[in-house]
């Protein structure tokens, strides 16, 4: 219901559809921030741990190809904007996810 109310005034500049992707993208970029963070704290000895998270969970758990479809599906529609907003929205969501993530970890 939270989610809902602060999405609904951004409904006419990014439609409903992006919300999903953005939400997990954003998500797998703070994880990712955490666990570089983790990381560099720990020392080397858990880089096949951070491989395995990093590659395995986060990968299969971001949705890079739904995005891209997202990306390329407003291009071919002509939505400009829709196209703008999409691809700048996504990398400032993630690059303060990771951003966020990296200063928790850092605690």
């Amino acid at each position: 219901m939270l989610f809902r109310s602060l999405v609904n005034p951004l409904e006419p500049m990014l439609p409903r559809r992006h919300w999903g992707t953005l939400t997990v993208n954003g998500l797998a970029c703070f994880v990712l921030g955490l666990l570089v963070s983790l990381e560099q704290s720990c020392g080397t000895g858990s880089q096949r741990l951070m491989l395995l998270l990093v590659t395995g969970f986060l990968g299969s758990f971001s949705t890079f190809s739904s995005f891209m479809g997202e990306v390329h599906g407003a291009l071919r529609q002509g939505l400009r904007r829709e196209t703008a907003l999409l691809v700048g929205g996504s990398l400032l969501v993630g690059l303060a996810a990771m951003a966020a993530g990296l200063a928790i970890g850092a605690l």
